[in-house]
């Protein structure tokens, strides 16, 4: 063997190692976890330099951090939980259809036949507008409208589930939970926002738009209000629950059990009252919420 090969072994065997442990980083592989480490901690290093001479800069920084462990999230890490699900029925009438699109401000919309945990399909906005303005008569059943959805278990890999929905150019999925119920709904936007942050439009409301003070310490609120908000503007015991939820509204139905009605009084750990003041037999729209009695409001208040 020549002087050059060996000098070159080393190289080709270290090139290998990190190409495995860049594979690791990538793919999640078991066992091969140091050179997600390392990078972690070189990142963490580095955190409170300044930037300069072209280096990576603190958003660069973050979203690098979340690719790390990206590899180990599932669907059901990211998805939209079954409490927070906005869907229509089969047997919905165009009209009101249209008026969840409108209210719910999404582009899609799962349907459903007698309950969630049967979602048999999903409606796109682009097709509800394009027989809202043609001259056809509108259409009296929105079957023609449902296109097929994808169904994915709830433990799939998130690198799996954004190959498959790029492949089959989906851009939501039902997630499955072991019993083949509907664990929550994921779009290609809930992934991405798991490397990027979160991602708000022109259509999305601040958060207090969606919670108005009223006096003696009572709120009025969207259901759509983000429980992590609730928390930071009105009291952070709102957050706290071990049920996966991400709205007022979803908040609600688990503290109820069920969808809940009109006029509800919903009865909250923390001495909160949640009272339903808008909705329907399938959603919650607005509530109002009663603090707890003053001495109970004064301690661990936010």
């Amino acid at each position: 063997m020549s002087e050059d090969s060996h000098s070159i072994a080393p190289t080709e065997q270290s090139g290998g190692r990190f190409w495995k442990g860049l594979r690791g980083l990538v793919f999640g592989e078991n066992g091969d976890g140091t050179l997600r480490d390392e990078l972690e901690a070189a990142i963490d290093d580095h955190e409170d330099e300044p930037v300069d001479n072209g280096d990576l800069s603190a958003v660069e920084r973050q979203m690098l951090k979340r690719l790390l462990h990206f590899g180990e999230t599932t669907a059901d890490d990211v998805c939209v939980p079954r409490a927070d699900i906005i869907a229509v029925e089969e047997t919905d009438s165009f009209d009101a259809i249209v008026k969840v699109f409108s209210e719910a401000g999404h582009s899609r919309l799962p349907v459903y036949r007698e309950s969630l945990d049967e979602v048999i399909g999903m409606i796109h906005i682009r097709d509800i507008f394009a027989a809202l303005v043609s001259d056809e008569p509108r259409p009296k059943t929105i079957k023609c409208f449902i296109r097929e959805p994808r169904y994915v278990p709830e433990s799939m890999g998130v690198l799996d589930l954004l190959a498959e929905m790029q492949l089959t150019r989906t851009h939501m999925a039902i997630v499955l939970d072991e019993y083949s119920g509907t664990e929550g709904i994921v779009t290609i936007e809930d992934i991405v926002e798991e490397i990027v942050g979160e991602i708000e439009d022109e259509h999305d409301e601040e958060a207090s738009e969606l919670l108005v003070e009223m006096p003696q310490g009572h709120w009025e609120a969207e259901a759509r209000a983000e429980l992590d908000d609730v928390a930071e503007i009105v009291d952070k015991r709102l957050g706290e629950i071990e049920e996966d939820v991400d709205t007022l509204g979803g908040l609600a139905f688990v503290l109820a059990g069920r969808v809940p009605a009109q006029g509800d009084m919903l009865d909250h750990p923390s001495g909160w009252q949640l009272e339903v003041t808008e909705g329907d037999s399938k959603r919650v729209t607005r509530l109002k919420l009663h603090p707890p009695s003053s001495d109970e409001l004064g301690r661990d208040k936010k």
